[in-house]
């Protein structure tokens, strides 16, 4: 075997672990989220809608742009988005201070209370399993946790 290819299998092999936890992450952090998803306090409201709803319940009110883009899709997609908030009343319309032809959406108490009901139900889900573990463990996790907001951040 050449050493070209001694070096190619060594950056295979190397690769390869990291594959494999790629794999593992993925899923897990998959499966972690679906559970959790569905703690919601109304599941047919969409996970779409809910990171909406949890946007102007966190930030308060926002123009459709503002949280088209903190959300990172596109305005139309978030005009449909709001258009059932806005009939289930859990979001409503107001003019904006400065420029009249804007309008700012806001949680409505009702749209707040679902946010914090929600956030009630996924704590309660995922609280009694994390007390399951031992020490160790869930400082390794706060680790992990440390780790897995920074990939994103890359």
């Amino acid at each position: 075997m050449s050493t070209t290819d001694q070096r190619a299998g060594a950056r295979t092999d190397r690769a390869l672990p990291h594959a494999s936890l790629s794999t593992d992450l993925r899923i897990a952090v998959n499966r972690l989220s679906r559970t959790l998803r569905n703690q919601k306090a109304d599941t047919s409201v969409t996970d779409g809608q809910f990171a909406a709803l949890a946007q102007l319940h966190r930030r308060g009110p926002m123009s459709l742009a503002e949280l088209s883009s903190a959300e990172g899709v596109t305005p139309p997609s978030m005009t449909k988005t709001v258009a059932v908030l806005l009939d289930r009343d859990l979001v409503v319309k107001t003019d904006h201070d400065l420029d009249r032809r804007k309008v700012l959406l806001s949680a409505t108490a009702a749209g707040s209370a679902f946010v914090l009901e929600t956030r009630r139900r996924r704590d309660g889900w995922l609280a009694p399993r994390l007390a399951e573990l031992t020490p160790s463990e869930r400082r390794t996790l706060a680790e992990a946790t440390e780790i897995m907001r920074g990939l994103t951040d890359r």
